[in-house]
């Protein structure tokens, strides 16, 4: 390869990491697998080290792959959070301890997993925990204190009076957690997360910190930053210390003495890669003398006293047995490979959905294939390719019919989904049932999947409103119901007829429209009646709604079975009214117009009955203080965003100034 070659390729690879870049790290939605990226930007690497000239300031091999976002204020690393050179075999990992011994005498590592999730600061003055943020680029990232606050697992006060302490760790989402969302996602036919790691950083990286809140993050913290007050020598005393101060520190960290204990201790952690309870994509090797990490030093991206050993991923050949079509509740069809049982990643792999005919097409799939299988991030599993067709074998065609009742099957709007044009649709009218008595809709208590096909099997249900036609004489033919039981069943109908406006609209399982785009539903119009007569110009007025959020809203309620089952919600008594008291904002209200931040522990309100009282007289409510911040409402121990409105030139109020507001404003 010459060097117009070689320029040539190495243009390629950057345009192509760069793109990758911002799928993985700021829109948190990648394209390929980390083993994938990984290759590619290995490829870079050795490219430039043979054609050193070709090595420019803006490549991928120079910088860290994120960069801030605009959602949050930026934050300045002081101590930038630098990213890691990855090798991918036993002999790398020796090539990388041997450099480092020929620049320190006698060094010991620290081996520990490399947990899959979203790297963040956390800072503590005087114990009290006071601000978080992403890595972004390593130098600036993102304020994500409020969203921080969520996660039960990162103490808001540590166990010492620390002067300051900023440390380093690494937020994820446990394997149950994400089976549980993707679950909930494709209940409602919405986008799924791809793995653990693009799931939590999704949602640490949220507006609204309650949805950060329902996604029951974690953190592990591996690392000192900054401290004042205290002093440490080696990284496993710095571990052992945030220990005692009460972190959750990495699992099974090591230190071992030779290189040869290095390579088994992380052979020991990739074995347990398909047990554990959290995502890991490999283990990290560290120096764990400090002084001689000094000694060591940086290049412009990686420190040179650790390493990252990357596992590969785990693929293995099976037989397409068959292909299972299911459909969900709003007519899609989903076909689902069903394959000759492997152990993948520690467990047993049978199934793995098909998406769609155009991912079959794609892949050239047929029943009787030998297919390549692999877990996507080491949890879903998915086909990679196919190894060869059984002899005699014909390409998939999805069904021209409905599986579960015959009804013809179309394509929506150029759509890759196949719908059922059937909206009684036994299948559907299943999930439908599932989605309407979930949590985040009508929340009824006990009413499982397993009670919901009893009762449509003995004919006393046929659709989710006949649920309110229920008697307590129908849940006793159920078998082991109980008195009892059948009590709390009724009661529970009984109670969500009770439930605010937002709950019946999601319930209703109306396409494009989640819980939130149901609230602003209720919040604009009020009533089911009003929505119900809303064209999509009205509907679109909306902040937040788009074009075809808009259509499917009007589309739905333009139906005659539609119309027909808002008049049956209201005769069974089921609340049909936004319950949040609506006031007509006065031109002179102070919260008119203006953009509050709160911050600290107010005497009389809790930060959501502050934000609550601001929104209702025409405020709004920001996680951020900016230049555009109106007031930042102080209580105790308020934290850096005081500091930050005092060095802007933001007016501060305490909770005195705030309720005189409020009065003038009533």
């Amino acid at each position: 390869m010459n060097i117009n070659e070689a320029k040539q390729k190495a243009e390629q690879l950057r345009e192509q990491i760069n793109y990758h870049n911002d799928r993985y790290y700021n829109q948190d939605s990648p394209e390929i697998s980390d083993f994938e990226y990984d290759k590619m930007l290995r490829k870079l690497e050795e490219l430039e080290s043979d054609y050193p000239e070709l090595i420019s300031a803006d490549s991928p091999t120079q910088k860290v792959g994120g960069m801030a976002g605009k959602k949050f204020s930026p934050v300045e690393h002081l101590v930038p959070m630098e990213s890691l050179h990855d090798s991918f075999s036993h002999d790398e990992i020796r090539d990388f301890c041997k450099r480092v011994e020929e620049s320190v005498s006698d060094p010991s590592y620290v081996v520990e997993p490399k947990i899959d999730g979203l790297s963040v600061s956390a800072e503590y003055r005087d114990g009290i925990f006071v601000r978080g943020s992403t890595r972004g680029d390593g130098r600036v990232g993102e304020d994500i204190t409020d969203n921080l606050k969520t996660i039960r697992s990162l103490p808001m006060k540590l166990r010492q009076n620390i002067p300051f302490i900023e440390v380093r760790g690494e937020v994820y989402m446990s394997v149950e957690s994400f089976e549980r969302l993707v679950q909930r996602q494709e209940e409602n036919e919405e986008k799924t997360f791809k793995n653990p790691r693009n799931a939590a950083a999704g949602s640490l990286r949220q507006k609204d910190a309650e949805v950060t809140k329902s996604r029951n993050l974690d953190i592990f913290v591996f690392n000192v930053q900054r401290t004042e007050g205290k002093e440490f020598d080696s990284h496993q005393q710095s571990l052992d210390f945030l220990s005692e101060l009460g972190f959750t520190v990495l699992p099974f960290y090591h230190r071992c003495g030779s290189v040869e204990e290095v390579l088994q201790k992380i052979d020991e952690i990739g074995e347990m890669r398909g047990q554990l309870p959290f995502q890991i994509d490999g283990a990290v090797i560290k120096v764990d003398d400090f002084s001689q990490r000094q000694t060591l030093g940086s290049t412009s991206k990686f420190p040179k006293w650790a390493e990252a050993y990357k596992y590969p991923p785990e693929e293995k050949e099976t037989e397409l047995l068959d292909i299972e079509i299911n459909v969900g509740r709003t007519g899609v069809l989903t076909p689902t490979a069903i394959f000759a049982p492997i152990t993948l990643a520690g467990t047993t792999v049978s199934r793995a959905t098909l998406h769609n005919e155009d991912f079959i097409k794609e892949k050239g799939i047929r029943i009787g294939d030998r297919v390549i299988l692999r877990k996507a991030g080491e949890i879903i599993p998915e086909v990679v390719s196919v190894v060869s067709h059984r002899e005699g074998s014909v390409p998939y065609e999805m069904p021209k019919v409905c599986p579960s009742c015959g009804s013809p099957v179309i394509y929506e709007n150029d759509e890759a989904a196949l719908r059922c044009t059937n909206t009684d649709c036994p299948a559907q009218l299943m999930r439908h049932m599932i989605h309407f008595v979930s949590r985040d809709a009508m929340d009824i208590d006990g009413l499982g999947e397993n009670i919901l096909k009893a009762l449509t099997e003995k004919n006393l249900i046929s659709s989710p409103l006949d649920l309110y036609r229920l008697k307590r004489e129908d849940i006793l033919t159920l078998e082991n119901k109980k008195d009892k039981s059948a009590d709390n069943l009724i009661n529970a109908i009984e109670n969500s007829k009770k439930n605010d406006l937002y709950r019946i609209v999601y319930a209703l399982g109306i396409r494009h429209i989640g819980q939130k785009a149901a609230k602003l539903l209720a919040d604009k119009f009020r009533t089911l009646d009003q929505i119900a007569a809303a064209d999509i110009t009205e509907i679109l007025s909306i902040e937040g709604y788009g074009e075809k959020m808009a259509e499917s809203v009007a589309a739905y309620f333009s139906l005659e079975e539609s119309k027909k089952l808002v008049e049956e919600i209201k005769q069974l008594g089921i609340n049909t009214m936004n319950l949040t008291e609506e006031y007509t904002v006065s031109e002179d209200s102070p919260f008119l117009g203006k953009t509050f931040v709160i911050t600290g522990t107010l005497p009389n309100y809790k930060r959501s009955e502050a934000a609550a009282v601001i929104e209702k007289f025409g405020g709004k409510v920001s996680s951020s203080v900016s230049k555009k911040t109106s007031y930042v409402l102080a209580g105790e121990d308020p934290g850096s965003k005081l500091t930050k409105a005092q060095t802007l030139g933001v007016a501060v109020i305490d909770e005195d100034e705030f309720n005189r507001m409020k009065s003038l404003a009533e």
